[in-house]
């Protein structure tokens, strides 16, 4: 279990190949973290996507789409959640999260790419509730994140770093479940 597992919305049908996928924000958001750890090989971003062959189009949800994504989450150390406004509650961000937090216990470093530093997340030092707002967007999220550590940080390069190098947030050195954030 070595591996960043990215979960994030995109619309269904989905194969990476077509160009709207690229337009597709959370997956650019997703695409930037492969692009950090591109140019930048000690950057401590481990891509759980890459330990298993690619999915199609056309693949079969239960045969092969979500035991695809199980063994994906079950070689994973975390979940790594990229939550925007334009995030929609998909079968597959359902499966992600549900399986990932309530059969694997895996912690989850959320990422807001609407919001570019730690304060702008935070109103008096917690979390602004247009952030906490977001988490009804994927109620397997909002009802399970009490069970697992959970991270939020914005989309900040240095931030996300420390996030993702934080044992605390790995699934065989967790802390307790809780709220986390940088103040």
């Amino acid at each position: 279990m070595n591996g960043n597992y990215c979960a994030f919305y995109v619309a269904e049908p989905f194969n990476e190949s077509y160009l709207g996928a690229h337009a597709t924000k959370d997956f650019v958001y997703y695409n930037t973290l492969r692009m950090w750890k591109g140019a930048e090989p000690g950057f401590p971003f481990v891509n759980s996507h890459d330990t298993t062959y690619n999915v199609r189009d056309g693949s079969n949800w239960e045969q092969t789409l979500m035991p695809r994504l199980r063994l994906r989450l079950r070689n994973s150390k975390n979940i790594i959640l990229f939550l925007s406004e334009r995030t929609v509650n998909s079968r597959a961000l359902r499966e992600e999260i549900d399986y990932g937090i309530n059969s694997l216990g895996l912690p989850v470093i959320v990422i807001y790419p609407d919001y570019n530093t730690k304060e702008s997340l935070l109103a008096n030092n917690i979390l602004k509730q247009q952030v906490q707002n977001l988490w009804a967007k994927i109620p397997a999220f909002r009802d399970s994140r009490h069970l697992v550590p959970t991270l939020h940080v914005p989309m900040n390069k240095d931030l996300i770093r420390l996030s993702l190098s934080d044992k605390r947030f790995m699934v065989g050195s967790k802390t307790e479940p809780d709220t986390f954030r940088f103040s």
